[in-house]
């Protein structure tokens, strides 16, 4: 599906880590791997370190503080805020929405439409598109989009496969209406059949979680987790994405008309490093454009990686010029979604920690 937008901009990113970092020796004699296989494991795939909530922090809190910190700044308003997109898979509760939580606890007007959008890999293109369309309405000028996903708590300490990856983050990005002709090029697949390649089994009301559902049990590949921990069939994300993605870019390409190398920055989605150089070949786009730094120095946080790429990579450089960036998310749902658009002169674009 193909969306166009106009006279609409991204004039802030906010990117807020914890301030806990964790290495990849720290947890690697939890692995059931020799430790020369979990050395190679680690160049491979790119792992140093990552960045987790501390227990009780939850996705709300990284919000909250991240806007306490705009408000406090001077660089948001509270009277400004038409909406709120909260977009994550890792809310605090299962009613009510955590978007009507946020502007309960600012005490942020009543006419704020709040939503809470359930993605994942996606959720940042999912939240700009979301966003653009509700900017469309005369009575909203200014959208307050939020990633934020805290699953660390959801990740087996003893699978490699997922554990060494995991980040937690929140990103919050403002989008709002602008007077330029600027052209906005976005696009969306979905394919609820691989719904189950990433998932959580248990813990939602299919099958609640137990006391049964916590049992830890040992794949094929020698990783222990249980039935409330996430599971990811990592050859089959792998596949997706180098199937998918690259035609759906390609369309992109020809849906804005863009060359590839008119692109200055490729800020998408990070997995992990090797998947991210592999998609960066296929798509014939030099890995320098395509930023792989982020899970190596923060972990994976979903959704938020992207936003995160932009704030860690370009910093204050798009508060002082404008660049073209393809931006892209692919994985949970299964879901893959890109966006053409050019983005700069912000108000900020910073990493705060928490």
């Amino acid at each position: 599906m193909d969306f166009q937008f106009k006279h609409k901009k991204i004039s802030g990113i906010l990117t807020i880590l914890p301030h806990k970092s964790v290495t990849f020796e720290d947890e690697m004699a939890n692995f059931n791997f020799s430790p020369a296989k979990s050395m190679k494991l680690k160049i491979a795939m790119g792992y140093k370190e990552h960045r987790l909530a501390e227990i009780g922090q939850t996705s709300v809190d990284f919000c909250i503080y991240g806007l306490q910190y705009l408000f406090d700044s001077g660089l948001l308003s509270k009277e400004d805020i038409d909406a709120i997109l909260f977009v994550s898979q890792s809310p605090d509760y299962f009613m009510p929405a955590s978007s009507n939580i946020i502007q309960g606890h600012f005490g942020i007007k009543q006419d704020c439409l709040c939503m809470d959008i359930n993605q994942g890999c996606a959720g940042f293109e999912v939240g700009l598109i979301q966003s653009f369309m509700l900017l469309e309405q005369p009575s909203i000028n200014k959208v307050i989009l939020l990633n934020a996903d805290v699953l660390s708590p959801k990740v087996s300490p003893k699978d490699r496969n997922s554990r060494p990856l995991t980040g937690d983050a929140a990103a919050i990005t403002i989008v709002e209406k602008c007077e330029e002709e600027n052209t906005i090029y976005a696009n969306i697949k979905m394919d609820g059949t691989g719904a189950l390649v990433l998932n959580i089994p248990a813990g939602g009301f299919r099958l609640p979680s137990s006391p049964e559902t916590a049992i830890m049990e040992e794949d094929a590949a020698g990783n222990f987790r249980s039935k409330d921990n996430l599971v990811m069939q990592g050859d089959e994300v792998f596949n997706f994405v180098q199937r998918e993605v690259p035609p759906m870019i390609e369309h992109l390409y020809k849906q804005s008309g863009v060359n590839r190398e008119d692109v200055d920055w490729y800020m998408f989605h990070q997995p992990n490093k090797f998947m991210l150089n592999k998609l960066a070949d296929k798509l014939g786009v030099p890995r320098e454009k395509m930023p792989a730094n982020i899970v190596e120095n923060f972990g994976n946080a979903s959704g938020v990686t992207v936003p995160t790429c932009i704030s860690y990579n370009l910093g204050e450089q798009l508060c002082n010029q404008e660049m073209l960036l393809c931006m892209a998310g692919f994985g949970v749902g299964l879901t893959w979604s890109s966006i053409m658009m050019k983005v700069g002169n912000l108000k900020f674009n910073k990493i705060i920690e928490f």
